[in-house]
Parts: C-alpha cells; sequence; structure tokens
C-alpha cells in the first residue's frame, strides 16, 4: 500500500511541477499586454483569454499535487488537536461522502461539457481573437481524473494510519511557513535543503 501511495505522489508532483511553469508564461504574455498597451496604445486582442486559459489549467493541473502536500484550504483547529487514528477515521468517512463523489460527478459533467465543446469546436466569445477554449475545457476532466488518483492515495494513507496508529510520511518539497515554526518550536527558523526531507506528522499541523 505504501508503494502506491508512493507511486501516485510521484506522478502527481510531476505534473504538478511541469504544469507549474504556465506561472512564467502567464507573467510574460501579461507583462507583455501592459507594454502593448501603454507604452505603445496597441492592446491585444489575445491577452484576457490567454490569462484565465493558462490560469485556469494551473489551477486545475495543480490540485492533485496540492491534495498530496495537504495544502488545500482547511479548518484544522479541532482536527490537528485529535489523535491519529481519530484523524484517519474522519478523514476516510469525509472521502467517500463528500470528495469521491465529488470528484467523480466533476470528472462526468467535464466529459460532457468538453464533449459538446469539441463537436463544435468552440471559440472564445469574450474577444476579437476568437481564441479556441474546447481543449481547455478538456482540461476539467483530466484535472478530474487527477484528483481521483490522489484522491486513491488519500484513501490509502488514513487506511495505514488506522491500522498502524501513525501518518506514513508525506513526500514534502514545500512547507508553509507555520509548519516550520511548529516544527521548530518556535525557535529561529534555519532554511533546510529542498531535498532533505521534513518528518512532520498531521498532529502538529
Amino acid at each position: 500500500m505504501l508503494q502506491v501511495i508512493h507511486t501516485i505522489d510521484r506522478f502527481t508532483t510531476w505534473v504538478g511541477r511541469s504544469f507549474a511553469w504556465l506561472i512564467l508564461l502567464m507573467a510574460f504574455g501579461m507583462g507583455y499586454e501592459v507594454v502593448a498597451r501603454y507604452v505603445f496604445s496597441a492592446p491585444t486582442a489575445w491577452a484576457y483569454d490567454m490569462s484565465y486559459i493558462l490560469y485556469g489549467t494551473l489551477f486545475m493541473m495543480g490540485g492533485a499535487y496540492t491534495l498530496s502536500r495537504n495544502a488545500h484550504v482547511r479548518g484544522d483547529f479541532l482536527y490537528r488537536l485529535w489523535r491519529p487514528r481519530i484523524q484517519a477515521t474522519v478523514e476516510l468517512v469525509l472521502y467517500f461522502i463528500f470528495f469521491l463523489p465529488g470528484v467523480l460527478a466533476l470528472v462526468f459533467a467535464g466529459w460532457k461539457y468538453a464533449g459538446r465543446s469539441w463537436r463544435y469546436m468552440e471559440t472564445s466569445n469574450f474577444s476579437p481573437a476568437g481564441v479556441p477554449i474546447f481543449h481547455f475545457k478538456t482540461i476539467l476532466v483530466v484535472g478530474g481524473v487527477l484528483l481521483l488518483i490522489q484522491g486513491v492515495a488519500q484513501v490509502c494513507r488514513c487506511l495505514v494510519c488506522l491500522r498502524s496508529g501513525e501518518w506514513p510520511a508525506d513526500v514534502r518539497d514545500v512547507a508553509e511557513l507555520e509548519d516550520q515554526l511548529l516544527e521548530s518550536g518556535g525557535k529561529d527558523y534555519v532554511d533546510e535543503s529542498p531535498a532533505s526531507p521534513l518528518s512532520l506528522g498531521r498532529t502538529e499541523r
């Protein structure tokens, strides 16, 4: 089961890091638009479409990566006080009641939504450039499938914790400042190498 978790984590990490480069592309495109509009008085017809397509793609394709790092917003003011087995029980129930049905609904609804868009090669109505957006709507399905795959890994994590009483170690390439302060016990934080693992359990979050 740990092998399944690690394999899925490595895959979603690769996807998340790959699509993170869209930030640079988006920044370059918007910078070009600002210069063209305010310096040369020649605004582009594609900048608006580019901004929401790239940002939407980054948001959807980074969802599974964010889930693997437990970085989605959560109200954990009570959760962090519970023992690991209680945390795992609550998470497991919520994954089956809310997460998995919600993501499956996203995949099936997105499939119909994207399929309809592909049938007539939909283009954007928000700019005179007529930018194609049928491929962009396909990201709804791809992002949902990635979330579903990562959800399987999260369910496996809960099962491992229920069996062992401890959360399996997460892959940690980044960490919130709050987590770093909790880990150091309030002492001055010393930068760690990105490659060095952080053994921060969920009970500390």
